[in-house]
């Protein structure tokens, strides 16, 4: 039993504020566990190193003595101390390359993982995430990218116009308040003739999806289904007093390549390589597309490089703004070439040319793809993250990491999410060894 937890400070990214414990969750620990916390000093995180002195931790600039680490993002190699367990997203688990030479790092020194995407109950669903937040800060971002981008083609007085990028609000509440009113103004004033019926799609049903949605429906919304989207062209007078939001499930998204199948969703997670792109023929009939859907390589991507150059062959498309939140580079939306920084959060990708271009000008699509958003609400994210990480960090602290695995004593939730054990992949993810 270590009974000394460290949590450090954030280095991946200049305006990553997270932190995975607040003062109020180690003061608890503190106070009624008994453990010894200690604070890596920093200046940028959400909760001052004073807040965290009043909750009785130690605030230090090095955690040498804490056997556990816990973090948010990933880890510089050179960080890393021998036989220490570390807490935090790795973003490993699909055998990203770019994380590679930090997981060999990790098995050269005898460390343990234990990865918060990884946390899950018997059925698989996640119990630890930041999931909710990022849909909420990245359809904040999108409707204030819609404004600027319409503002650069020419809508200077469009209502989105008064939105701000979601780390300049001073709290949820505010940026809330603010898209009410922007809603408002749109009842009552209606939108610009030339771009009805204004349409917002999300792709995916789960906590991404959720807070997206509770942003997204702040504003006068009327839901269609996807065959009701394809449908509202023919309508004469769509309701300019109103914007349309449009959920896609897989059953829209994909289809059997076998056109003598339908489409079967478990059938789909299984063997995913027997479908195909069903989703390009909703596309021209988008404003805004929010991608908040699971993605990875074995799943077929939903806009291609050569779809949207296609798209743009017939002249300027409906499409503006994508807010790519699964944010996979090169993934279901194949010209998310990277994740973006919140200090630089859109580009402009041009279909003719290939090339993205940083910024709102240009031609080409709007692409929001910021791969930390619950950072730009980071009381609030962190305030919820900790909650639901708090139950599992006392029996954490009291594991002892140097026995066998089969005798480690962990809650069931945390041992599955253990990828690392003594600097060896655990059996369920050997198959990391290939991306090595």
């Amino acid at each position: 039993m270590n009974r000394i937890l460290g949590i450090r400070h954030e280095d991946k990214y200049a305006l990553e504020r997270r932190a995975p414990l607040t003062p109020r969750h180690v003061e608890k620990l503190v106070r009624q566990h008994n453990l010894r916390v200690v604070v890596q000093s920093s200046s940028k995180r959400i909760f001052s190193d004073e807040e965290y002195r009043k909750a009785g931790a130690h605030v230090s600039n090095t955690l040498s003595d804490c056997p556990v680490i816990m973090g948010v993002k990933e880890i510089l190699p050179e960080t890393f101390e021998q036989n220490k367990t570390y807490l935090f997203f790795s973003h490993v688990i699909k055998g990203q390359p770019y994380n590679m030479p930090m997981l060999r790092t990790m098995m050269e020194l005898g460390c343990n993982l234990i990865d918060y995407e990884t946390i899950t109950d018997e059925k698989g669903n996640r119990l630890v995430a930041f999931g909710k937040f990022a849909g909420l800060a990245g359809m904040i971002n999108s409707l204030w990218s819609l404004g600027e981008r319409l503002k650069v083609q020419g809508y200077t007085s469009n209502p989105f116009l008064k939105l701000k990028q979601c780390h300049r609000y001073d709290s949820l509440d505010e940026a809330k308040h603010e898209i009410s009113e922007a809603g408002r103004v749109i009842s009552e004033n209606g939108l610009p003739r030339e771009l009805l019926p204004l349409t917002i799609g999300i792709t995916g049903y789960g906590n991404v999806s959720s807070g997206a949605q509770e942003i997204l429906d702040l504003l006068p919304v009327q839901e269609l289904t996807p065959k009701e989207l394809l449908e509202i062209r023919h309508r004469d007078n769509p309701l300019s007093e109103k914007i349309y939001k449009v959920i896609f499930k897989e059953e829209h998204i994909v289809k059997p390549v076998d056109p003598s199948h339908t489409f079967d969703r478990d059938d789909y997670f299984k063997h995913p390589e027997k479908y195909e792109n069903n989703f390009e023929q909703y596309i021209p009939h988008l404003t805004v597309l929010m991608n908040c859907m699971y993605w990875d390589h074995r799943y077929p991507r939903i806009f291609t490089k050569e779809f949207a150059k296609r798209l743009f062959v017939q002249g300027e498309p409906k499409i503006k703004v994508i807010g790519d939140i699964t944010c996979d580079p090169e993934g279901s939306i194949e010209f998310t070439h990277k994740g973006t920084a919140i200090e630089d959060p859109v580009f402009v990708y041009n279909p003719h040319t290939g090339r993205p271009v940083m910024g709102f000008q240009g031609d080409g699509i709007a692409v929001m793809a910021v791969d930390i958003l619950p950072s730009e609400l980071p009381r609030e994210s962190s305030e919820a993250f900790g909650d639901a990480l708090f139950p599992f960090i006392k029996s954490i602290a009291d594991a002892d990491f140097n026995t066998d695995f089969d005798n480690l004593k962990l809650p069931s939730e945390i041992k599955r999410a253990l990828i690392l054990h003594k600097g060896l992949l655990i059996p369920q993810y050997e198959y990391i060894k290939q991306y090595l």
